[in-house]
């Protein structure tokens, strides 16, 4: 079994069935790409993996426990984070200070220190975030206002984010979208160097093929919510069913 273990999962939004039957594991400390044509669902699985959809029907289990039902911030305590397709992050603070907010939690409406080990006291905060921006080459950006920096400069610092908060499995979703090439390339880089550093798996969404080969170890192949091909990118490069979805041509 995988740490993640997609069963049966359904989804429609009144006449569209965005996701029918798919089923995916995905093997632990790997990256697993999800890649196919728009409209194919991708997304909408990413969200029922992180507590903003709940599928109609299905399982959806993260090293032997539910997902579902649980709110977003209860499955990042689980040990998932999720990048975005657009950076998320606090564009008016300072890239030192954005590295410093995931060691925090608001339950009850107040901000408290987050479980992380390393983490106890104010002391450890700033000692942490300097670490984190040290493992993404960073910290002479430290000072400087997170929205004035490039897209790919932004795209790292909301890795290390969601690093920081020391994740079992990190979900990306289109990581390299609208990013020069060279920012691309740095970004691949980047995530070559977390998988060989880290005990962590990866799953990642990309339209990017030079990204997806890059990268991954396992590729599913989706069309029309609805799993077509799982395999090594080696096998998956001219598939006859990849070459139907993406480009419509007859097996």
């Amino acid at each position: 079994m995988g740490i993640l273990e997609i069963k049966n999962v359904g989804k429609r939004f009144g006449g569209l069935q965005a996701l029918s039957n798919v089923n995916l594991s995905v093997a632990e400390n790997t990256v697993h790409a999800i890649i196919g044509p728009n409209g194919a669902g991708k997304s909408t699985l990413l969200n029922c993996l992180v507590g903003k959809l709940i599928p109609d029907s299905g399982s959806v289990m993260f090293d032997g426990q539910s997902v579902l039902g649980r709110a977003p911030y209860e499955i990042n305590q689980m040990g998932i984070s999720r990048v975005f397709q657009t950076p998320e992050i606090f564009g008016d603070l300072t890239v030192m200070e954005n590295m410093m907010i995931p060691c925090f939690a608001k339950r009850d409406g107040a901000f408290e220190l987050n479980a992380l080990p390393s983490v106890r006291n104010q002391k450890d905060v700033v000692e942490h975030a300097m670490h984190m921006l040290e493992e993404m080459r960073m910290a002479d950006k430290r000072h400087m206002h997170a929205a004035a920096m490039s897209r790919g400069d932004k795209r790292r610092l909301e890795i290390g984010m969601c690093l920081s908060q020391e994740p079992r499995l990190l979900l990306l979703d289109e990581p390299t979208a609208g990013m020069a090439r060279a920012d691309t390339n740095n970004t691949i880089d980047l995530l070559k160097q977390i998988k060989e550093e880290r005990d962590i798996t990866i799953a990642i969404i990309e339209h990017d093929m030079h990204v997806v080969f890059s990268l991954a170890d396992r590729i599913t192949v989706l069309a029309q919510g609805t799993p077509l091909v799982e395999d090594s990118p080696e096998k998956i490069k001219g598939h006859p069913k990849v070459r139907e979805a993406y480009l419509g041509e007859s097996a």
